[in-house]
């Protein structure tokens, strides 16, 4: 190839970039002056929360239809704004807020899902996943498991969770929410003054002596050989307290 052709090459191929680059910055100008018709709520419901719906979420773009989107322009929208606003509140776990080719505004959010509610006089809030603390809703209350504490317990607030010894808790509610015969099974969980957990079943009249939030697995494994293979035989009303908290022995009265 001459060099006459190479140049000729070179000066094709960085026309080419300009060109390129012009017709993008006019498309998106022509995008940045769409006008936003329409605002699409999706709630992402996969484990049946209903803590915050359109309304609400409606409520957080506009705060409180002071400053309604319908009607801008895409320039005027900060959809990071948008997204961080919605995230501030304690129900949304994760919010994605986008523009279509329409011009219009889409809205995804994702539910934070609480595992267990801690009641007391002094402390009613739901637990989530991550041992997050979160508010009592008006809106929805969420079938968890509910956990009552000794007043000897330290609070347990979102500090407590975050620790080694407060996600053992976590790792026990959530092995629990895991398992779907024991997530129908325990009707309350308690935590008393040294950290030991014992439950209430829905089914019979003993109490489950469960230890520290340690072993669990294999602790649920006994519990469920004396559901299976004991509880038959005896009748679920023969004891009052199980304890399942020793290695290798099931003390039943």
């Amino acid at each position: 190839m001459g060099l006459n052709s190479k140049i000729k090459s070179l000066i094709f191929a960085g026309c080419s970039i300009v060109t390129i680059g012009a017709l993008a910055g006019f498309a998106n100008s022509k995008q940045s002056e769409k006008i936003c018709k329409k605002v699409s709520i999706n709630i992402d419901n996969e484990y049946n929360n209903y803590f915050i719906g359109d309304k609400e979420v409606r409520g957080l773009l506009t705060r409180e239809g002071e400053r309604k989107l319908e009607g801008l322009p895409h320039r005027s929208i900060d959809l990071k704004n948008l997204e961080k606003r919605i995230e501030a509140n304690k129900f949304v776990k994760d919010a994605e807020v986008y523009r279509g080719l329409d011009g219009n505004v889409h809205v995804h959010v994702k539910q934070n899902r609480p595992i267990a509610r801690i009641i007391r006089p002094d402390q009613d809030v739901y637990i989530d996943v991550e041992g997050n603390i979160l508010p009592l809703s008006d809106r929805y209350t969420a079938r968890v498991i509910p956990i009552t504490r000794s007043a000897l317990t330290q609070s347990l607030d979102r500090e407590f969770f975050q620790d080694s010894t407060g996600q053992a808790y976590i790792s026990l509610l959530q092995f629990i929410e895991n398992d779907q015969f024991w997530k129908a099974q325990i009707a309350q969980m308690h935590i008393d003054g040294r950290g030991k957990v014992s439950f209430l079943p829905q089914v019979g009249e003993h109490a489950i002596e469960f230890g520290k939030p340690a072993e669990v697995e294999t602790k649920f494994r006994k519990l469920m050989i004396f559901y299976k293979e004991v509880l038959p035989v005896v009748g679920w009303d023969k004891y009052k307290r199980v304890n399942v908290e020793y290695e290798d022995q099931i003390i039943c009265e």
